[in-house]
């Protein structure tokens, strides 16, 4: 498996991955797919110097990917704060994707200048929580009962490391 920053040409493949995330009902809040118009606009907003996005990579194709994202944009007291999103291709999961693609943005934390990473994530999703527990992050918050999905309450949940050098 190979790591690097994405590609324009790349965006099809995350998005068919985050979009098996919306029919699986328990990884993401959104309830309808994403197309690629919806997510041009936030791919170009992550540049590989500030907030970039990494892709796993097997045989040359995108099998899962992994997003920095700033944490109130504009406050300049938040800059070192960012918000990480994973999400891997369902033929690739329980195979050490999430973690590899977690620990590669937790490395590349020193030279983008973050000191917190958190991920907001819903509390059913307990393959989430299992391996940010296992990668050190810890409970930070938790939001219960705001999200509805499929005439079903659930909440959100806030995990959180501080990346110090």
């Amino acid at each position: 498996m190979q790591i690097r920053i994405a590609q324009e040409e790349d965006l099809p493949q995350i998005v068919g991955i985050y979009n098996q995330a919306v029919a699986e009902r328990g990884a993401t809040a959104d309830l309808e797919p994403v197309s690629l118009e919806d997510r041009s606009k936030w791919f170009r907003a992550h540049d590989a110097h500030t907030y970039p996005i990494f892709v796993a990579l097997s045989e040359e194709k995108v099998i899962g990917w992994c997003s920095l994202s700033p944490y109130r944009p504009g406050r300049a007291a938040l800059r070192q704060t960012a918000e990480i999103s994973y999400y891997i291709d369902e033929r690739h999961l329980r195979q050490g994707v999430g973690s590899a693609l977690i620990r590669h943005a937790m490395e590349q934390c020193g030279r983008l200048e973050i000191r917190n990473l958190f991920a907001l994530l819903l509390d059913i999703n307990e393959a989430s929580v299992r391996i940010l527990e296992k990668l050190g992050f810890k409970q930070w918050g938790h939001m219960p009962g705001i999200a509805e999905i499929d005439d079903k309450e659930c909440g959100h949940l806030i995990y959180g490391k501080n990346i110090r050098p």
